[in-house]
């Protein structure tokens, strides 16, 4: 009686790890084949049978695809533009989410309804209305153009998931704070944000994430080519060297780097901030 169902549960729980172990080798396989052409000399790459481990790793590629067609200012224009909006994004989406979660005003459900519509608008639609607007506001051919663009894609999902964090804040640490004097902004400062870090983080991981990897509206407004973003610049980089696939990988290697970098950083405040956000909706 006791056996068959701890049998039952044992072997439910091999099949499930079992599976976890597959999904993870499917998933892992394409970045350990990158990462091994990468490290493999130019004679090597078409070997047969492929290996996984190269029998002599060398960083040559990433040196000279550091080094080639302004690749290291590609990646130094893609960090400023992510960071910046990334900062952008948290800063007024958390704001319009305080907004919508503690103030009570005509149209509040109009507005934020709005703004959820918003999350169904792909952003191919928006290509030609958006490329309007940055040539009469004088944003083509900027680094700095981007910026507005690339927050205004990310605000709506960031407020609707801050939002939900915001209204979970006791409304009682509120009014003890508007009874010791402190206003709205005061309030937001220092009682809602330091309260939501890990929602935050989770918004901060997902702008970056989205800013970095961007390359359609980087390439229709970025004509100059020293104000490349990295996108922009590997996809150049494999056209011209088209059988040189140890140094598109490479490439694409440093290019993952900080992508995987705020991953770790951010980790456990991302996983708290998806599951509240779960527990909560």
């Amino acid at each position: 009686m006791i056996a068959g169902p701890r049998s039952r549960r044992v072997a439910v729980a091999g099949v499930r790890y079992a599976l976890l172990i597959g999904a993870a080798v499917v998933l892992a396989l394409p970045f350990v084949h990158m990462v091994s052409t990468s490290l493999k000399a130019h004679t090597l790459l078409l070997e047969y049978p492929p290996r996984l481990i190269p029998k002599d790793p060398t960083l040559d590629n990433y040196v000279q695809a550091w080094g080639a067609n302004n690749f290291g200012r590609y990646f130094l224009n893609s960090a400023s533009v992510a960071i910046a909006t990334t900062v952008g994004t948290v800063l007024l989406a958390s704001m319009m989410a305080y907004g919508f979660a503690r103030f009570r005003f005509p149209g509040k459900g109009v507005l934020f309804g709005t703004v959820v519509v918003g999350l169904t608008i792909p952003t191919m639609m928006l290509i030609i209305p958006q490329f309007l607007l940055a040539k009469n506001l004088g944003l083509l051919d900027s680094l700095p153009g981007l910026v507005p663009f690339y927050v205004g894609t990310q605000i709506a999902f960031s407020t609707f998931l801050l939002r939900a964090f915001f209204e979970q804040i006791p409304a009682e640490l509120d009014e003890a704070m508007i009874i010791d004097g402190a206003g709205a902004w005061r309030r937001y400062w220092n009682l809602a944000l330091p309260l939501s870090r890990p929602a935050l983080a989770t918004v901060a991981i997902f702008t970056f994430l989205g800013s970095w990897d961007e390359f359609v509206w980087a390439l229709t407004v970025i004509n100059d080519v020293s104000k490349r973003t990295l996108p922009i610049g590997i996809a150049l980089f494999q056209g011209q060297h088209g059988t040189s696939w140890g140094l598109v990988f490479a490439a694409s290697v440093i290019a993952v780097v900080p992508v995987i970098a705020v991953y770790v950083t951010f980790q456990r405040q991302l996983v708290a901030g998806l599951t509240n956000g779960a527990l909560k909706s």
